[in-house]
């Protein structure tokens, strides 16, 4: 938009400008031949002048075109006789020439002399096309709006949505009940406070809506909105600050202004980490412009009354950095904090984004779910959006489970490519290391179930991976859970080791993911006898972006940074050879299953316990408690 709007500016400047030499040049100043002076007096003394003017500076007059070609050179001759029509102006400038009057009486000619006035000129040369300039300017001005100029820098650029606009309602929101109905209060509220009022209850000023990306925040916020039916202000806080001191807080205080008319309505920052960081948190760096912002959106949220309907609404993923003033109670009072949906929550969230397209009747929405644990609004309607146009691009006329699963597949592990030319030692290489990650998978009873073995390559470095799928939402996890996912992830690197008596770069994320989980048995979880119930690392920084924490340095001694490595050695290496001892048990069941690899490249759940002859008794069930095993989308060996 900005963009846009320059490039009107800059055409707007060029037809300004031609106007004004347009001006100067049709209307201030005649259109009037020049001729030197010795062509002057060649037409004189040929008598082709006449009502001639003598100014100090310059002579004018007129001459008569006919039959001048042969007094001057032939090209210049030809020029003044092809002028239209016989009488022409000229003007020419004046020279010391005493003779010039008698000349001019002895060939009859007509003259007068003219008095300066140069302001007259000055005025008309100038001032008039100097107050058309600005008169344009200011018409394309307001015509640009309050984004296009100086003048309205100091304006809210809060996108105003009325009752009908926002088009969203609680039914458009599924997977976040609990939060739906914490908000329910303030619709309420707003369509009628004389409930609250009543008995003297207070609505709360703010309410922050916090979660991970994708979630629902804005849609929860523009769902509030359209079930109140009430205005709308959508701002984000990155719209508040600009480089021009003082802008962000003329920004903030005209947005409440505008709220205030409108009442009731909401007022919803988006983002608001980006203006609502905490002051003081790095002495080295300091940003008055966006602390000036705060500032006074701290002292307007103090100001206005909620008597009058007027609600503030905010989002970010980021609360641990917002300023304390601004989450002390009697502003944003109120928290609603978005987690990932469970299993009955993305199962809704999929009815609302299936409604959209054309399902055939065997889908289950509830078994895609399922598939997807960790998955947030966002990702489910691109997974449904993904689905719909593999569909199409196959030419069929609904969307069928597979494109479903090939959708999943293509979101989580990324586009597959069939083109990719492995050599037939490399290929054998990964068969077997998905083999052996598929192999302890099921051997373990406390790992989630295998759903699907691929050894076609993947995304940017994936040559294969194995796809985990857990048999119920957890939200804990035990030591014995902990151990047997750390046999799973060393299952790909111990099998190459058996079958090949060497190893590859294909376990590099395996060993990293193992280490980290190691690690955190023994810093975070206090899963280790020799170091007891101490914690030995910071909380995991963000919840939401799932960022680390950087610390300025570790609060231990030397001696027990040795011992938390050795410990991590210990857990790695008793991992190792337990799994070492399962397949080299199960070493007739690797190779089989390695070999139907290289024969399928794809196998699933169905073929998988075909293969392994795994009857029920055997697979068993997954331990229902836990964490979920699946935060970030489920569980996924790569080989690299």
């Amino acid at each position: 938009m900005e963009s846009k709007q320059q490039t009107f500016s800059f055409w707007y400047f060029i037809i300004a400008m031609i106007a004004l030499l347009a001006v100067e040049s049709y209307f201030v100043s005649p259109h009037a031949e020049t001729l030197s002076y010795s062509e002057f007096k060649v037409l004189l003394k040929a008598g082709k002048v006449s009502n001639l003017t003598l100014g100090e500076r310059d002579i004018s007059g007129q001459f008569h075109s006919e039959g001048v070609q042969g007094l001057f050179p032939e090209e210049r001759g030809k020029e003044l006789e092809e002028l239209e029509g016989s009488e022409h102006r000229f003007i020419t400038t004046r020279v010391d020439d005493p003779s010039l009057i008698e000349e001019l009486d002895r060939m009859k000619v007509q003259y007068a002399g003219k008095v300066e006035t140069t302001w007259i000129v000055t005025l008309l040369s100038w001032i008039i096309p100097a107050l058309l300039f600005f008169g344009l300017w200011a018409f394309f001005f307001r015509r640009m709006g309050a984004a296009g100029g100086m003048m309205e820098i100091g304006k809210s650029k809060a996108k105003v949505y009325m009752e009908k606009e926002t088009k969203v309602t609680f039914d458009d929101v599924a997977g976040i009940d609990e939060a739906k109905a914490e908000l329910m209060e303030v619709v309420e509220f707003l369509r009628s406070p004389e409930k609250y009022r009543r008995l003297g209850g207070k609505i709360p000023k703010g309410v922050l809506i916090v979660g991970a990306p994708g979630t629902g925040k804005t849609l929860l916020a523009k769902a509030v909105a359209g079930e109140a039916k009430v205005p709308f202000f959508s701002m984000s806080g990155s719209e508040f600050v600009e480089m021009f001191v003082g802008v962000g807080a003329a920004r903030v205080r005209d947005l409440f202004a505008q709220a205030q008319e409108k009442a009731p309505c909401i007022i919803f920052i988006d983002e608001l980490d980006a203006l609502g960081k905490a002051r003081g948190i790095s002495p080295m760096i300091s940003h008055d412009e966006r602390e000036q912002t705060l500032n006074q959106l701290l002292v307007e949220m103090d100001g206005f009354d909620t008597a009058k309907g007027v609600i503030i609404m905010a989002a970010t993923n980021r609360p641990e950095i917002l300023d304390p003033a601004l989450l002390r109670p009697g502003r944003f009072d109120r928290h609603v904090a978005l987690d990932r949906p469970d299993l009955n929550g993305r199962e809704k969230i999929l009815n609302v984004h299936a409604k959209q397209i054309t399902l055939a009747p065997e889908v289950d929405l509830r078994a895609i779910a399922a598939k997807v644990p960790g998955f947030v609004g966002a990702d489910l309607a691109n997974l449904v959006n993904e689905a719909a146009l593999l569909a199409a691009r196959k030419g069929k006329e609904a969307v069928e489970t597979a494109d479903f699963d090939e959708a999943i597949d293509r979101i989580v592990a990324g586009l597959e490519k069939k083109n990719r030319v492995m050599n037939a030692k490399e290929k054998e290489t990964v068969a077997y290391h998905e083999a052996g990650h598929a192999l302890i998978a099921e051997c373990r009873p406390h790992a989630d179930r295998v759903s699907k073995i691929s050894i076609i390559p993947r995304g940017v470095a994936a040559l294969g991976y194995t796809q985990q799928q857990p048999t119920e939402d957890r939200y804990l996890l035990k030591k014995t859970e902990l151990l047997d996912r750390l046999d799973v992830l060393l299952g790909g690197r111990v099998a190459e080791e058996i079958i090949f008596g060497d190893i590859s770069t294909g376990a590099q994320d395996d060993l990293q993911r193992a280490t980290d989980l190691a690690r955190h048995m023994v810093t975070r979880f206090g899963m280790s006898e020799r170091l007891g119930l101490a914690a030995f690392a910071s909380p995991a920084g963000n919840s939401f972006l799932r960022l680390p924490t950087f610390s300025e340095g570790r609060e231990y001694s030397e001696r027990t940074a040795q011992a938390i490595d050795e410990e991590i050695g210990r857990l790695l290496e008793e991992a190792h050879a337990r799994v070492k001892e399962t397949l080299v048990m199960q070493r007739g069941k690797l190779e089989a299953l390695a070999k139907l690899l290289l024969e399928k490249e794809v196998i699933d759940r169905p073929t998988l316990e075909q293969a392994l002859e795994i009857g029920e008794e055997t697979v068993g069930a997954a331990v229902t408690e836990g964490r979920p095993s699946n935060e970030e989308g489920g569980n996924h060996h790569a080989a690299l």
